[in-house]
């Protein structure tokens, strides 16, 4: 991993040092191999006789050249370290190198359509891969401009940070016999203005034949911002470019207001590329998103709210990550949580998808609480040492958490003076890089609150609190005593101070009704509520209604009875989240036994009627299922389960997004059988559901599901590729075969994943995919004790995306087993480094405790219920 021993130390020191950097580029894109041309130039001050370093990665160095000086090579360079000695006050360094494009979507990742040959590029900076493509003082709070001058095939579009300009033809196109020979194309130059002074991570360059649409967005300040739409030539035809810029103009307008800054750049423009490892990159005025965000088929509509997010959230950095930077990756938390938040915040108020904050409460919060309960958590304010320990903490903590805390940093101050501090931070600090301190400074100014304890207890210390409701009664009902009792986990036993709300909720015709909310400040291990005395007991008293803190929930006897039974009659969506993540917390917890989960999901999901929450339900039923239900119920608990779903599938409106939802959730419960027959006369047509279209992406779902159950083979996915000869085509064919229940294939996926260097990020993503679905899970055990042989030879031989992404998606997670438990403590107790791979194998261990923990509770629960039948199907 290039530059990944940069320290905090190193990094604060040459800060100190270096002034002013700026950088020209040179990039040769015209060869068809693995290599590029590149020449930097860098002009800095710097203290004079002082020493430092710059990254640069690169295949060969052809000339290194200091103040006129040729360097020694052999000397000056040190992995990815050319070392700077007697340095001026006034600095020109120059590194002519060849440069290796990559297939990991890291540095210039270099993807060639199936379709139709073309080559596309893209580059990924974050953390700190900018030094593949040029010599770059590689920190963020080294700010500088980036004029690139690039070579490349004359019929590409070349993009960066700064508006793109007319390409000028560097060599007249060849002859057909030249071309033959050579191979060679026409070629131009695009020779850019120097782009913003922003820090190396969100620098960009993107080149290819892309497709583009053009468009502009109004701004306060007066000026029309440029907007462009960019895709493969080959996935065109699903941009929705009328969609994507509705939602930025309405958003930057949004955030305009919100803020009180107009937008701080020249342009704004959105590609999608191929093979990415994220969901999108804020780089500035250049923002590249994953191509899963382009719709080949009909999608659920949490699906779209999920993409309408990720814009926003993207959108949001311009101002919060990208004006305004992080000085050190510590902070890179504020940038995500800040983005996380706003962008919920702006899809509730822009967007169709108003109910947007069930989302966060189902999804968000829960992913959070999850993280935070693994021997991996850390305080969000994460200590970050060095480079290696930014790559883990792109996690639920750095996003879901941060967020989760955010939230409950509005309601404590209130959301108007966080607006009005944002926007003084903002300004005070444009261009620039600050702090965490900085920005709490200007929310204690806006909103007269003390926040440095507050930050102490909620960024800086780890760890969830547990909340629930205390009341007594008189024996009329009438509430005589009430408080809020909360506690900490024994590792992080740390109590906060909450703004939250208790609900009462009763049942009126049938339905729950909120009948009294009552908003306080909480504290310490109990706080009285002596405004719910008098009122009678409700059938539901809901602590964190609204979701407005962020800690788990646990109800009462009384309403978690209610809630278990009537879920479906809660007609809040945000109090159906938290009722229902305090269930899931449960289960995982090893405190509700996963069938009475399953129970309740099947009871109440037909009536469920946000989509987002319809797919997270769905999707914890399926884990549910497959982790945390005891052996000797699952087999027919999946059964029934898979029988359920379809039937809701048959029940809901022709055409609707819960029946798109019922379909597609069927394709990953389906167990039996008669499922897989069902799946196949789907897919052939004998069987149809008014209003289903059985579409391009869904006849993949059909068949991947077959394959996992035995019952698809290679020549049935082969015909199916023919159809799809894509680059997602392909990916999901791996997935297809990789799926299928047989000890010979799952054997093959796990040896190509671990060990082809040629296999691109998303292909290896798909193989694994496939190698995961497996029924019987001691499919998975053949490979178990050459996983962790393997652990570290990969982890220093295979770079930080695909070293992740091997030791991640190739433990057997489905394997519920104490010995693959022993043996993965056995790994923990002799490998104490690298810290980073320690952590993700730590992750594993944790979560199988928690399967087994919970399966032991289920198989108890069984014992006392000699038999439990699932409901019948409501809708």
């Amino acid at each position: 991993m290039p530059a990944a021993d940069l320290t905090r130390a190193e990094a604060d020191a040459r800060a100190r040092l270096i002034t002013g950097p700026s950088y020209e580029v040179a990039l040769d894109l015209t060869g068809g191999g693995d290599t590029f041309g590149s020449e930097t130039v860098v002009r800095f001050g710097a203290e004079p006789g002082a020493s430092t370093f710059i990254e640069s990665t690169a295949v060969e160095v052809h000339e290194l050249v200091l103040n006129g000086r040729a360097l020694d090579a052999a000397e000056a360079i040190d992995g990815s370290r050319i070392r700077l000695d007697d340095l001026v006050a006034e600095n020109e360094l120059r590194v002519v190198a060849t440069r290796a494009y990559s297939n990991t979507g890291e540095g210039l990742h270099r993807f060639v359509d199936p379709v139709d040959g073309e080559t596309y590029l893209y580059t990924e900076f974050a953390v700190a891969e900018a030094n593949r493509v040029y010599a770059v003082f590689d920190q963020p709070d080294l700010k500088a401009s980036v004029r690139f001058e690039i070579t490349a095939p004359a019929h590409w579009t070349v993009l960066s940070n700064a508006p793109s300009p007319e390409p000028v033809a560097a060599t007249a196109a060849p002859t057909s016999a030249a071309a033959s020979d050579t191979g060679r194309e026409a070629s131009a130059t695009w020779s850019f203005e120097p782009g913003p002074v922003i820090s190396s991570y969100i620098v960009a360059l993107v080149a290819g034949p892309y497709a583009s649409w053009r468009d502009s967005a109004a701004s306060v300040d007066g000026r029309d911002v440029p907007l462009g739409l960019f895709t493969r030539r080959s996935l065109a035809q699903y941009a929705e470019p009328e969609v994507m810029f509705e939602l930025v103009r309405d958003g930057l307008a949004f955030y305009e207001r919100a803020f009180g800054v107009p937008y701080p750049f020249g342009k704004y423009d959105q590609i999608f590329v191929p093979e990415y490892n994220w969901g999108a990159m804020e780089n500035v005025g250049a923002v590249t998103f994953n191509e899963g965000y382009l719709f080949r088929s009909r999608v659920s509509d949490a699906r779209r709210e999920q993409r309408a997010i990720v814009v926003l959230h993207e959108l949001s950095h311009m101002w919060f990550g990208n004006a305004v930077t992080m000085r050190w990756w510590n902070d890179l938390w504020l940038n995500e949580s800040f983005a996380t938040w706003a962008s919920t915040l702006a899809t509730s108020q822009i967007t169709e998808f108003t109910g947007v904050w069930a989302t966060f409460a189902s999804d968000e919060k829960t992913h959070a609480a999850e993280q935070d309960q693994l021997p991996s958590t850390h305080p969000i304010v994460a200590e970050i040492r060095e480079l290696g320990d930014v790559e883990v903490n792109f996690d639920a903590i750095t996003y879901d958490k941060g967020a989760s805390v955010l939230k409950q940093l509005v309601a404590w101050v209130g959301l108007d003076a966080f607006q009005l501090g944002v926007g003084a931070y903002l300004a005070a600090h444009a261009g620039g890089n600050a702090t965490l301190r900085d920005l709490l400074d200007e929310l204690e100014r806006a909103s007269g609150r003390e926040l440095t304890s507050w930050s102490e207890v909620w960024l800086e210390t780890a760890g969830v609190n547990t909340l629930r409701a205390t009341i007594e009664a008189d024996a009329s009902g009438t509430i005589t005593s009430a408080s809020v009792e909360q506690s900490g986990a024994a590792q992080h036993p740390t109590l906060r101070p909450h703004r939250l709300a208790l609900g009462c909720y009763r049942l009126v015709d049938g339905s729950l009704v909120r009948t009294e909310r009552f908003e306080l400040d909480i504290d310490g291990a109990s706080t009285p509520v002596p405004d719910l005395v008098g009122h009678a007991v409700p059938d539901l008293l809901l602590v964190n209604d609204d979701d407005l803190t962020y800690a788990k929930v646990r109800l009462d006897a009384r309403s978690f009875e209610t809630a278990i039974e009537h879920l479906g009659d809660l007609a809040d969506p945000v109090a159906r989240a938290v009722v229902l993540g305090s269930a899931w917390d449960s289960v995982r917890d090893a405190e509700l036994p996963a069938t009475e989960f399953v129970q309740l999901v099947l009871r109440s999901i037909g009536r469920e009627t946000q989509s987002a929450a319809r797919s997270l339900a769905l999707g914890r039923l399926e884990t549910a299922l497959s982790r945390y239900v005891a052996d000797d119920r699952r087999e027919r608990l999946a059964a029934e389960a898979g029988d359920a779903i379809w039937a809701q599938a048959q029940l809901a409106e022709a055409g609707s997004d819960a029946q798109l939802q019922f379909v597609k959730a069927f394709t990953r419960l389906a167990a039996t059988e008669s499922h897989a027959h069902v799946l196949a006369s789907l897919a052939d047509g004998s069987l149809a559901l008014d209003g289903l279209v059985v579409d391009l992406d869904l006849r993949w779902e059909l068949l991947i599901a077959r394959a996992a159950l035995g019952a698809a083979d290679d020549p049935e996915i082969d015909a199916q590729l023919v159809e799809d000869d894509t680059a997602k085509g392909r990916q999901l064919a791996e997935t297809a075969r990789a799926a299928r229940p047989d000890q010979a294939v799952k054997d093959a996926a796990w040896e190509r994943v671990a060990t082809d260097t040629t296999l691109s990020n998303d292909l290896a993503r798909a193989i694994a995919d496939g190698w995961l679905r497996a029924e019987p899970a001691t499919l998975l055990t053949t490979n178990v004790r050459r996983y962790f042989a393997m652990l570290q030879k990969v982890w220093s031989e295979r770079g930080f995306t695909m070293g992740s992404l091997i030791v991640r998606r190739l433990f057997p997670a489905p394997l519920i087993d104490p010995e693959l438990a022993t043996l993965t403590r056995a790994w923990l107790e002799a490998n104490p480094e690298p810290a980073p791979l320690r952590r993700y194998v730590a992750e594993h261990l944790a979560e199988l405790e928690r399967a087994i923990a919970a399966r032991a509770l289920d198989a108890a629960s069984a014992e006392r219920a000699t038999a439990t039948e699932l409901p019948a199907v409501a809708n």
